[in-house]
């Protein structure tokens, strides 16, 4: 009931939280990748070529960031919204009609920096922005825009591909989010300014300290954690990423592999609101170290699924996977290393999960050109995982009793 009120109280800004979050699809890598048997036909392009020229986009694109994200603290969202959402319909305009594969890494970091960066950049900034007392709230609803994305654009985008060119389906690209333009707009009409700045409890983290940037990249701790923080990004993009190559090897129709994706994003979203209840339950410490397991499991069922119904397992264990990241990390963070610097030590984390992002897709093209193909790089993932696992499990319990409580 709390959350109905609270719909219905706020509803223009949580919907318009909502379109930011659900227009950064364009530039998302489960959307792009869908155009990857494409893309590289017409570019004469190998899977590693390909992988390339996404991992150099993508890192640029996260270089970029760096600058481009200070802009939503010096605009309203209102007015930046109005034109990153233009830029990126330009980039899908240059993609629909880019023929060079020179250029073709340009279109990539336009379409990640506008979409997937300063899109998801804003979705979090509005509903920090607007909502002081009620921030979970406002953060839980808008974030279900990245869900219903992933959900409902690759199911329709592929069903058109047998009756549009791909090029055009870009430019259909472009036009929704030029749709979505006025709508924002008119919910932003009279965009929300807090009043006054609720006040925070800061939480210390390890010894009673709040540690800052630079003490927590010296601590034992954050490096056994980097291959937590990499390995989900790196390989859950790579993941998406090869998806045309995947069911190509496996034999499924990329139609019906796709047409999964509600129910991996359903098994994502009920494990984010399960393990935040855990974790309020049982503790962060004891979540973390579990973390990585569904990926492993699920890659390991991956490698071996021969129908695409095990495949719909695997993706479903994976779901259960990314519930888990999203809020586990997010909370170990502040609980570890303490609240009051935790911007900046987010930021890093953020940093590496880019740079994971970008370098999956690059090395698993790269095996495949070998003559590797995806699903036999998936049993090595799952160890990698595993081994992340082991790692976090080790520090947990080396710096649990640090936190003194």
């Amino acid at each position: 009931m709390d959350y109905l009120r609270f719909l219905r109280a706020n509803w223009p800004f949580l919907l318009a939280g909502f379109l930011l979050t659900f227009t950064s699809s364009y530039g998302q890598t489960y959307f792009i990748s869908l155009f990857a048997g494409e893309i590289k036909a017409d570019f004469d392009l190998t899977d590693g070529q390909w992988g390339g020229i996404y991992t150099v986009g993508t890192t640029a694109s996260a270089l970029a960031m760096i600058w481009a994200g200070v802009l939503t603290d010096r605009f309203r969202v209102r007015v930046l919204a109005l034109g990153v959402m233009l830029a990126l319909a330009a980039a899908c305009m240059a993609m629909s009609i880019n023929t060079s594969w020179i250029l073709l890494m340009g279109v990539i970091f336009a379409l990640r920096l506008t979409g997937q960066g300063m899109m998801s950049q804003l979705g979090a900034v509005a509903m920090v922005r607007w909502f002081e007392a009620t921030r979970g709230k406002a953060l839980s609803l808008s974030s279900m825009g990245f869900a219903a994305g992933q959900a409902i654009l690759p199911v329709v985008f592929v069903a058109l591909f047998a009756v549009v060119h791909w090029r055009m389906l870009w430019v259909l690209a472009a036009a929704l989010v030029l749709i979505t333009i006025p709508i924002l707009l008119m919910l932003l009409r009279q965009e929300r300014t807090p009043q006054s700045m609720a006040a925070e409890a800061q939480i210390a983290g390890m010894d009673g300290q709040h540690w800052t940037r630079g003490q927590m990249l010296r601590s034992g701790l954050f490096f056994l954690m980097i291959p937590m923080i990499v390995g989900p990004s790196a390989w859950g993009t790579a993941l998406l990423f090869q998806q045309v190559h995947l069911t190509q090897v496996k034999g499924w129709e990329l139609v019906a592999y796709v047409g999964l994706m509600p129910i991996y994003t359903v098994s994502s979203v009920l494990s984010t609101f399960l393990s935040g209840w855990a974790i309020d339950r049982f503790g962060v410490s004891r979540i973390v170290p579990f973390q990585m397991l569904p990926f492993a499991a699920s890659f390991a069922v991956l490698t071996f699924a021969d129908t695409i119904f095990m495949a719909g397992v695997g993706l479903v264990i994976f779901g259960v996977g990314q519930g888990l990241q999203a809020t586990g990390s997010s909370t170990f963070w502040a609980e570890y290393y303490g609240t009051r610097h935790i911007g900046s030590i987010k930021s890093v984390a953020a940093a590496l999960m880019v740079f994971g992002s970008a370098i999956g897709p690059g090395i698993t093209g790269v095996l495949i050109d070998f003559g590797i193909n995806f699903p036999d790089q998936m049993l090595p993932i799952a160890v990698y995982y595993l081994f992340a696992a082991g790692l976090a499990t080790i520090g947990i319990v080396r710096y649990r009793p640090t936190l003194g409580r």
